[in-house]
């Protein structure tokens, strides 16, 4: 990349598709010249990288854009979505992956060139560890979730070049010695090793994704300091109960505050927007792009938790004492 060049997510969301496009061709074609299945499990995951890089790349552009009469909560779950996607891809690959490794065992062995092989996953190991130095240099100046679910994605693609570098380079040694018998085992047991090592990946991409589509509460690496901040920033004023709301699609947090003051106090129209300007910029010091939403109300039913049943029952069935909640958690 060009230091001189302002850094956007949209470039470096193109490098990740463009490497994982030569890798994904790359792979495909030498699989078919070796005969490996770990070669095949590598060029599938990135080939389906790359076609998903291109909603990335749409995804990427609508998560910027405001909300409108038909996403009123804006284009954030959008990228929830995608990395949903790219997890459970990546999950039916290595289902697929791993049951022919097995049957592969059970039926003899793979027979495959290890020369090629060899040349192959040195030059994917060099391009993963590449692509993942110099986008986790630019996720220093982009904040973006699918940036760094592509970080990981390289990283742990790093990885697996590697190994099946490792791997490779066993096979003329086997041979050498002359342990001719588990040359034909060594690519099934690879492709085995590399599923099971880093299943969690995308277990752990596609679980956090679905769980912000669920609307669940953000992590609490990131709600705890947020209501800590808008409970101090309202500390100076008389409340019976303090609701914070919170959820995260994508990389929008989005947070609702309703405020129950104390029966009789006065709060102007102007003096509530100072307020609401206040809460906005505390938790911008934590977080962004980030949207908060205040209600100052002297009725609990309007600020009670709510399954869309009657105000009055959620207000009397709410927690005592003006308890802070965040729902989700």
């Amino acid at each position: 990349m060009a230091t001189g060049q302002p850094v956007t997510e949209s470039g470096a969301l193109r490098l990740s598709m463009a490497v994982a496009a030569f890798i994904g061709i790359m792979a495909l074609v030498i699989s078919a010249l070796s005969g490996s299945q770990a070669i095949l499990l590598d060029g599938l995951f990135n080939a389906i990288y790359a076609v998903v890089g291109l909603f990335t790349l749409r995804v990427g552009r609508m998560a910027l854009s405001p909300d409108d009469d038909t996403y009123p909560f804006g284009y954030g779950y959008f990228e929830s979505m995608v990395n949903a996607c790219k997890g459970l891809l990546m999950l039916g690959v290595s289902a697929l992956a791993l049951f022919n490794a097995v049957t592969a065992l059970l039926t003899g062995g793979n027979a495959i060139a290890a020369g090629i092989s060899i040349v192959y996953a040195g030059v994917a190991t060099a391009s993963c560890v590449a692509t993942a130095f110099a986008l986790k240099r630019i996720s220093r100046h982009v904040s973006s979730p699918l940036l760094e679910a592509d970080i990981e994605n390289w990283r742990v693609n790093a990885l697996i070049s590697a190994a099946v570098l490792l791997a490779f380079c066993l096979i003329p040694l086997a041979q050498a010695l002359g342990w001719y018998a588990i040359v034909p085992y060594v690519d099934s047991w690879l492709v085995i090793a590399v599923v099971l090592l880093c299943l969690g990946v995308p277990i752990r991409v596609a679980r956090r994704a679905i769980l912000e589509l669920l609307n669940r509460s953000p992590q609490p690496a990131i709600a705890e300091p947020v209501r800590a901040a808008l409970t101090s920033t309202l500390a100076p004023l008389p409340t019976e109960a303090i609701y914070i709301r919170m959820v995260r699609p994508g990389r929008l947090l989005y947070v609702t505050v309703h405020v129950v003051l104390e029966p009789g106090h006065p709060l102007s129209i102007a003096e509530a927007d100072r307020w609401r300007a206040a809460l906005d910029t505390c938790v911008r010091r934590i977080s962004t792009p980030v949207l908060v939403e205040a209600l100052f109300t002297g009725d609990r039913r309007w600020a009670a938790p709510s399954a869309g049943g009657d105000p009055v029952e959620a207000a009397a069935t709410g927690p005592e004492g003006g308890a802070e909640r965040d729902d989700g958690r």
